[in-house]
Formats: C-alpha cells, structure tokens, sequence
C-alpha cells in the first residue's frame, strides 16, 4: 500500500478507481437554488466597513454566511446524492482524530502532540465516493490532497500534506491548515465521509477559523469534548448556532474515569438546556491506547450509529434535508441580521457626512457674512481705498452733483490709477484670511465630530486632517485673484455697453471695479466707532462711482453678481476641503450598503424554501411506504467495534432518528433505577 502524495491528481482528473462520475441533480424545481444565488450575490457586495455598533460581529457573520453558501449549502442543492458529510470537531486534545483512527481501524489521521495541530484537515471516504471531494464541489476554498490508500503512512503524509502539495490545478502550495487530505477507505459505507478538522479553540486564529468554516459545511456534527472540558464556554458558543440553525448534532463525552458516570448527566443537561435535547450522547470510558487507537467497545456504540446511518439511504436523506433546511431557514434570519447592519453603515455615513457638510457650510457663511457686514472695510483695505479716493476734492466732487461727479469720474479714472492695485492687494490679503480662518475652524470641528464618533474615529487614523494643508494658501489666492478678475471682467462687459462712458471705462476699468468689491462688502454690521463713519461713507462713495457710471439698476446688478460669484469660488475651496474627509467614505462605499435589497433577496429564499418543502412533503407522501428504512446495498459494514459488546453509554437517542440503535439507559440511571430521560 502506498501512501505518498498524488501531485498529478489534480481535483476533477479522472479516476478509474473512482466510480462513475457523479451528476448534479436537476433543478429543485420551486427556484431555490436561483434565490439562494441571488442572496449570494447580494451577500458578496455587502460592505460593512465603518466600525459602527456590532460591525465585527457582522462581519465575521457575513463571512460565515457567504461560507456557508459556498462551502454547502450551494453545492449540497446542486448535488442532492452527494455522500452525507459528518465533520468531526471539538477542543483542543478532546480526542478527534484519535476517534476517526479506531472506528476505521487505521490511522489515517494524525494525533496532534504539539498545539497548535498544524496538519491540513483530513476527509475521509469510501473509494467510490472520490469524485465528489475531489472537485470543488464543496470547500472549494481548499485545495486537494490525494492518497492513494490509507493506514499509518496516510495519517503521516496527512500532517505534511501542506508542504507536499499545491492548490487546486497545481501551482504554489498552500499553506497546510488551508488544504484538505482525501483519504479512501474501504471501512466506511459508501454515502457517508467523516471530516477531521481542526481544534475550534485552537491558539492559532486560521485553525479556529478553518474549524468555524468546517462545522458550517457539514450535514452533521459528530462534536466531541471531554469530562474535563465540556462545560467550555468556546464549544457551546458554537453549539448554541449549531442549535439556533438547527443543525444535525451528535455528542461524544470522551474520557469519562470510572465513577465519574454523573458527568454525563450533567452535559445532557446542558444539551437539554442549549437546545440539543434531541441530539445523541455518546460516552466512551478512559481507557488505555493500543497502538494509538481506542478498545473496539469504546467505540462500539458510534460504530454501529454510524454503520446504521450509513447504511439506510433514508435516514442520511433526512440529516440532510434537515439540516439543510436549518441552515436556508438561518440564513434568512442572518441575511435580516445583516441588512439591519447594512442600514447601521449607511445611517453612520449619513451621519458623518452631516458633520462635514455642516461645518463647511457654515465655512462658506461665515465667508459670507464677513463680505457682506462691512468687516473687510478695516485696517488695511479702509486705508487703501482713502488713499486711492482722497479726502478732499473727491468727496467735494460727489457732493456737487452727479453730472459734475460723472465728469469728476471720468477725469479721475483716466489710465491706470496707481493706487487701484493697491486696493485689489489689500482687498485679496483681508479676503483671504478670513477665508483661511474658516476653512481652518471647519476642518477642526470636523475632525472633532468625527473623533466622537467611533465609525469616523477609525478613519482619522493616520490621516492629517485636523489642520487645512500647507497649499489651501495657494488655493485661495488663486480662487481670490479669480474672483477679482471676474469683477473687472463685469465692469468691462457693463461698460461696453455705455457708448458715452466706453473711453473712460477703458482707462479707468481697475477704478471702476475696486469701486465694485467696496460696494459688495457695504454694509458696516462688523465695525464700531469710527470706522463705521469711515467705512460708510466709503461704502457710499462706491456706490455714487458706479451709478454715475452706469446706472441704478445696473450697479445692484453688477453687485449681485460679484456676490454669486465670490460666493460660488468660496463654495469650491470649502467643497475641496470637506472632501479630504467625505473621500474617506467615497472609498469605503458605505452610502450604497443599505439593506433594502438583501431583505427582497431573503425574502425570495424564503418563499421558494417553502414550496420546496412542500414538494418535498408531497413527494413523500406519494413515496411507497415499503422502501422506507431500506439499507443501501452498497454499503460497507467495515467499521471497527461494530460488533464489539460496548462499553460505553448512549444516555439519549435523537429525534430526528438519526440511527437504528435503540437508546439504552446510562450507567447512573440504572444503578439508581430511573427511567430513560
């Protein structure tokens, strides 16, 4: 018997040794398979990437969800006959692979010494079931590890598979606690495979989760633990989901001294309390290895569960039926869970863009209302406006009428006067801090509203974002400079249409459009004292300038517009600056994660699961009475201890009939006279 890895053996090559090639069943005929794929695919684009409340949680229940569709419950509608898959797990040293070896008779699993167990997880199955672990019809995330028999040397080239092997089709080899070992064996009835995974608490976090990922893609668990740590917390939390979806459970109490029978007790107990009333209990003394395997009276007992389940093609058809419905009836409930987390992402978007969006809107109004209250007429801009007007001949001009101030006017702005740019650098400097002052207070209670937020919290995380950037100066001058540009672009554009007053606009355009910024920011809400009488009658004067030149109506509308447009590039610096934190969502894609069409897509499942099952009951009933509980000829009766006078207990027999072996009364319940439970 050989035993070394069949690199060539790639998942899906023919197999003489095979047996016939399994076909998918048809259609389920009520459209549940095309639902659950719709529900994938809404899963698949599901995006929970801000830390809202329970988002963790969420999301390791998203990946399990999308796992398990993948894993089984996809591939298990598409192949009804696949064999029944029994995955074994439990705790760290509970015994697992130890128990796989002596109810085969072989070791075709290893032992862990060392944790964490660093071996590939091992399935086993009848020779003629090859082809359907071979392909990726289930666990398609791990590759395929063949051997061509079993024994020691199988159990052996199992725990160094990973470094043996490659993925599915060749290529790099993957990591060993991501490749699955095929094992054949003649000792297990064909339509059954027992799966050794890896300790579920495991220190190492890829075998916890690789055991999570496991357990989600069996038809039935065969869950063992021990007397000294049954009562962990680890197992029953996923014993409790196991319930919740009401999958098909089985329990070995392993390592049980003698005296110590009430332990058994009190895990039924604690079955019967976590909704595993209906699970069988299987208990199997402490007893000394022989040749690394238990006695065959051990395991008598889950030798002859096994043989029994493997051998009525009826009784493996109803541990998948139900736990395939579990599991559909579960990821309905999730895929709510789910889309209720999808609105919580979406709602913390919202939430956090608000934040910025008010802070910069009240940016932009404070810009605002700092060009419209006579603030900016101060300081600097005030003294270079005096300058450029003067005290005396000028104010006397304007005073004397407006015809003699129109022919004062055009005097006055003929060329360039050297004081207008003067004005415009001033108005630019005023301008433009307050600007910088606003953008700056924006982007501090924007990082402030987000820092109290956990979902924004976690974004500010290596992002320089409670200060504007070094190049918002640059910016803003630029944008500033535009603005002034467009006003003097305003004035010329008026003034083109004034035939008497076009040669003086020609020369005086700079003139005429300081005037204009003056008037925009007229009004002297911002200043106190003197400076109001100043800044007023400056105020005053731009206005009389202008509507000499071109009129009322003209001058309000000229003002109006430089207004919108200052307006408009105050909008696009803030707008470029909200978005140095609304990008960070952008990116992420939260605002498209509500939930409103995964619940349709869960919807579908549930409609079509349910005339499924009405099919399903249909068929049945019309189904003749007499092939129920028929074995399946093809199966092997191989399993050691099948035959073996049992030395440990079955305290309780499922439900769901999951066997033909009648439950017996435990030890203690014998010698103290009671009942069954």
């Amino acid at each position: 018997m050989t035993d070394q890895p069949d690199d060539s053996a790639a998942p899906g090559a023919p197999d003489p040794a095979a047996g016939p090639e399994p076909t998918a069943e048809p259609g389920d005929g009520s459209g549940l398979t095309g639902a659950l794929e719709v529900l994938r695919a809404r899963l698949g684009a599901l995006r929970l990437p801000l830390e809202t409340s329970g988002a963790e949680a969420a999301r390791t229940d998203l990946r399990r969800a999308t796992d398990q569709l993948d894993d089984y419950l996809l591939p298990r509608l598409r192949a009804q006959k696949a064999p029944l898959l029994v995955v074994v797990g439990g705790s760290t040293g509970a015994g697992k692979s130890t128990l796989v070896n002596s109810v085969l008779g072989e070791r075709v699993t290893q032992p862990g010494v060392l944790r964490p167990t660093t071996k590939a997880p091992v399935l086993v199955h009848h020779p003629l079931d090859a082809r359907w672990f071979s392909t990726d019809r289930v666990l398609p995330g791990l590759a395929r590890v063949t051997a061509s028999g079993t024994g020691s040397a199988a159990a052996q080239a199992g725990g160094q598979a990973g470094g043996q092997a490659g993925g599915q089709g060749g290529g790099t080899p993957a990591e060993p606690s991501r490749n699955l070992r095929l094992v054949p064996s003649d000792s297990l009835p064909k339509g059954l495979a027992l799966l050794d995974a890896p300790d579920i608490d495991s220190v190492d976090t890829a075998n916890r989760e690789l055991a999570a990922q496991l357990l989600g893609a069996a038809d039935l668990w065969l869950f063992i633990t021990t007397s000294a740590r049954y009562a962990d917390a680890v197992p029953w939390d996923l014993l409790l989901q196991a319930a919740g979806r009401k999958a098909q459970v089985a329990m070995v109490l392993d390592r049980v001294d003698p005296g110590a029978e009430a332990t058994a007790d009190d895990l039924r107990d604690m079955m019967v309390e976590h909704g595993l009333a209906d699970s069988p209990l299987f208990v199997i003394p402490e007893a000394e290895l022989v040749d690394g395997m238990l006695p065959e009276e051990g395991v008598s007992d889950v030798s002859r569960w096994l043989t029994g389940l493997g051998g009525d093609a009826e009784a493996r058809g109803r541990v998948i039926a139900a736990t395939r419905d579990g599991v559909v009836d579960s990821l309905v409930v999730r895929a709510g869970t789910l889309a209720d987390a999808a609105d919580e992402q979406q709602a913390a978007d919202v939430r956090l863009r608000h934040v910025v969006d008010r802070a910069y809107a009240d940016a932009v109004a404070q810009v605002t209302a700092a060009t419209s209250d006579g603030a900016l007429l101060r300081g600097e801009v005030l003294a270079r406006w005096q300058d450029f007007v003067g005290t005396g001949e000028f104010f006397r001009a304007v005073e004397e009428g407006i015809g003699r101030f129109r022919d004062a006017v055009a005097g006055f702005f003929r060329g360039t006067p050297k004081a207008a740019p003067q004005v415009e650098q001033a108005i630019a400097h005023g301008l433009e801090s307050v600007v910088l002052d606003a953008a700056e207070d924006a982007a501090e209670r924007s990082y402030q509203g987000w820092r109290g937020d956990a979902a924004g919290a976690a974004l500010l995380e290596g992002l320089e974002l409670l200060r504007t950037p070094a190049a918002l100066r640059s910016e803003v001058t630029g944008q500033i400079r535009g603005w002034q540009g467009d006003v003097l672009e305003l004035v010329r554009e008026q003034g083109s249409a004034k035939r008497g007053t076009a040669r003086a606009l020609s020369l005086g355009v700079n003139g005429l459009g300081v005037a204009l910024m003056v008037f925009v920011f007229a009004s002297t809400g911002g200043l106190t004292g003197v400076e109001v009488g100043i800044a007023g009658g400056s105020a005053v004067l731009a206005q009389r300038v202008l509507e000499a030149v071109f009129g009322e109506d003209a001058v309000r509308r000229l003002a109006a517009q430089a207004r919108d447009r200052l307006r408009a590039r105050i909008q696009a610096v803030m707008d470029g600056q909200a978005a140095r934190y609304t990008a960070q969502l952008d990116a992420l894609g939260s605002a498209e994660a509500g939930g409103e069409r995964l619940r349709v897509a869960a919807g579908a499942v549930a409609s079509a699961a349910s005339a499924e099952r009405r099919v399903r009951l249909r068929a049945a009933e019309a189904a003749p009475a007499a092939g129920a509980g028929a074995e399946d000829s093809t199966a092997s009766g191989g399993l050691r201890g099948v035959h073996a006078r049992p030395a440990g207990e079955v305290l309780a027999k499922g439900g769901t009939d999951l066997a033909e072996e009648p439950a017996r009364k435990g030890f203690w319940k014998r010698l103290f006279g009671e009942g069954d439970r």
